[in-house]
């Protein structure tokens, strides 16, 4: 049975990896899970220096998943380099840096400094809805997508995914336009924006008012994006919204898309990622599927 995906000449062992934000650099994990059966760790978003996120409460709990509005937390690009790469190299996994910014100049720095380290993809985050200055403009705007996308292309030493935010009127057009300057595949869908007022006390649930909604609750959103975007381009697409199961997963790759990442889930099953990429296999054996590829963008209407 074959498992193995290839995005932008990158091979996967199989179609599994985590979500940024969820996941950390894979060090909070490894105690419970075997990273080596992963097909790639994505690791949080990194900034060129650090970022405190913004104040708490930045988690909430609701209907069909979780708000968060932690604001892209982390201790920027050298920690990353010195602590986090040396640590994940020691797994048979693929490594992909989640990159975030408030400028141009911000992700290129990051991108510049990841040029000379041992990872395989670069996941360009445009998209989070936590981050007041700059990142809901690149994800909101298809000619800033387009604009940011050539710049970081052009000094890029790894391949780019470019993490599109359905907060849009047409998540198409956003793929078309960073398709267009050059990038490799994206990723879908990133969070819901969305708001819960506590009605005891009256004030909202977040310091920040807003936060991103993820979880079960806009997994059949992710299922429709990425189906509108497999129909929009041609370069890979990696699914993700709501993934709590194999059967999540399955159906974002008949979507169209080419792998998938676990985020939410892992909050309630540290294992969740991995026993997603073993239920793929059963999902498979138990269909007669003798190529995971096979499954890609095979939805039919009748």
């Amino acid at each position: 049975m074959k498992t193995k995906v290839t995005i932008a000449g990158v091979t996967f062992k199989n179609p599994v990896m985590t979500a940024s934000g969820t996941f950390g650099s894979g060090m909070e994990y490894a105690q419970f899970v075997d990273l080596n059966k992963l097909g790639a760790v994505v690791t949080k978003g990194v900034s060129n220096v650090p970022w405190e996120g913004n104040p708490t409460p930045r988690i909430a709990e609701v209907y069909g998943g979780m708000l968060n509005a932690v604001g892209l937390q982390n201790p920027g690009v050298d920690v990353l380099i010195e602590r986090d790469i040396p640590f994940l190299k020691q797994y048979d996994a693929r490594i992909i840096v989640n990159v975030c910014g408030r400028s141009i100049t911000d992700y290129l720095e990051v991108v510049e400094r990841l040029n000379s380290q041992p990872v395989d993809m670069l996941e360009i985050n445009i998209s989070c809805p936590n981050v007041r200055e700059g990142g809901i403009a690149f994800g909101q705007d298809p000619k800033m997508a387009a604009q940011i996308t050539k710049e970081i292309k052009r000094r890029a030493g790894h391949p780019i995914i470019m993490k599109l935010s359905p907060n849009v009127t047409s998540i198409a057009e956003m793929a078309k336009a960073v398709e267009a300057e050059g990038a490799d595949a994206v990723s879908l869908i990133n969070t819901i924006t969305g708001m819960k007022i506590d009605v005891n006390t009256g004030k909202f649930a977040l310091a920040n008012k807003t936060g991103g909604l993820s979880g079960p609750a806009i997994h059949p959103v992710a299922v429709r994006m990425v189906y509108e975007t497999a129909q929009a381009v041609k370069i890979p697409i990696i699914g993700m919204g709501g993934v709590m199961n194999a059967e999540d997963a399955v159906e974002l790759m008949l979507a169209g898309a080419t792998a998938v990442s676990v985020g939410t889930a892992n909050f309630t099953n540290p294992s969740a990622a991995t026993d997603i990429a073993d239920g793929i296999c059963h999902y498979m054996a138990a269909r007669h599927v003798n190529d995971v590829n096979e499954l890609i963008g095979a939805v039919h209407a009748d």
